[in-house]
């Protein structure tokens, strides 16, 4: 049986940056804003995944791969309105895939992250795009929720284990229809384990990352019922420029939705744009999509339809004007969401 993420969990690093095998799902996630020397900008978004196999749990060969392994790798080229992703998904025999519980290592493939958490090498590929990226973090581990768990609904063990590397430093190379370029930019780093699912009433979730210019970084995620409301459970975690965390609960913050876009591909449609205020820190911002088409269907992998893209963030905090870049990550538009946190 797979252990269950609940209070207490105290975290630890470098050995949380690591894999935590005994818990059903997890996920290491990479996004960033990268911009060359002549001023280009392209977002990117890596995701690695881990899913335990319950039945393989108790096979007693050393064969049996107790886990399978997901990724996806996806590049927005903002001046061109151009995204692609791309996608893998292999179990962990002969050495195929993995992820290291004694150092900081998770691979699909060739596509890999290693480290040692502060710093870590990012390179993935896939025909003519690609990225190698080095990764330093600017901020300590930013943990979300109370007393070591974020939870996710009503019910124990409704929750999952979740930090993030909120403001990291990136240099490196991406390569966009086989040109290769050099780029630097700011990416954030989520990393996330557990063993639930969304409960019936859960249809899918908006997740929110905004990096501001003035250094300090915002966390928002609502998680919605099917009757369209916020799940009490939404929350999220403000990080100030020195590191400080102001922890937001459903109530401290609003979301309207300003405009929506319909996917040509499925029909779903999504929220677009948004307004986002927290009154608690001041905040009042408008979020709008680099470019509106950047939706990833991944029947070949993780057999989700959700959108994953650059955002940029006007308005002011505290009564100053504030800008920032970030990136939006919605599911259960095209379809309701019923894949395990």
């Amino acid at each position: 049986e797979f252990r269950q993420a609940l209070p207490g969990y105290a975290f630890s690093f470098p050995r949380d940056h690591y894999a935590h095998g005994d818990f059903r799902t997890e996920w290491w996630y990479y996004t960033g804003h990268l911009r060359t020397k002549s001023g280009q900008e392209y977002g990117y978004q890596v995701t690695f995944f881990r899913s335990g196999l319950a039945e393989a749990r108790n096979n007693p060969s050393r064969w049996a791969a107790k886990n399978l392994y997901l990724a996806h790798f996806a590049i927005s080229d903002i001046p061109r309105k151009d995204h692609r992703y791309f996608q893998r998904v292999n179990r962990a025999g002969l050495g195929q895939a993995g992820a290291s519980e004694t150092e900081f290592r998770v691979w699909v493939g060739d596509w890999e992250v290693v480290g040692d958490g502060t710093r870590q090498r990012l390179r993935v590929k896939d025909g003519d795009f690609a990225v190698d990226l080095n990764l330093s973090s600017q901020k300590a581990p930013v943990i979300h929720g109370a007393d070591g768990v974020s939870q996710k609904g009503e019910g124990r063990g409704h929750a999952s284990h979740y930090y993030s590397l909120t403001r990291v430093k990136t240099d490196g190379t991406l390569v966009v229809r086989g040109k290769t370029l050099d780029v630097t930019g700011l990416s954030w780093m989520d990393h996330e384990f557990g063993s639930t699912d969304l409960s019936a009433d859960q249809v899918g979730w908006d997740w929110y990352s905004l990096q501001f210019e003035d250094g300090s970084d915002l966390m928002l995620y609502v998680i919605r019922k099917a009757d369209g409301r916020p799940d009490p459970y939404s929350a999220g975690t403000r990080v100030e420029a020195d590191g400080r965390i102001v922890r937001l609960r459903q109530p401290d913050f609003t979301i309207d939705v300003l405009e929506r876009w319909v996917s040509p591909r499925n029909h779903g449609t999504y929220p677009m744009k948004w307004r986002l205020r927290a009154p608690t820190i001041g905040l009042d911002v408008t979020v709008s999509p680099a470019f509106p088409d950047q939706e990833l269907d991944t029947a070949k992998s993780t057999q989700v339809i959700y959108w994953e893209g650059a955002v940029r963030a006007e308005g002011t905090v505290s009564a100053r004007p504030a800008t920032a870049n970030g990136y939006v990550e919605m599911t259960g538009y095209a379809a309701p969401f019923r894949k395990r946190l």
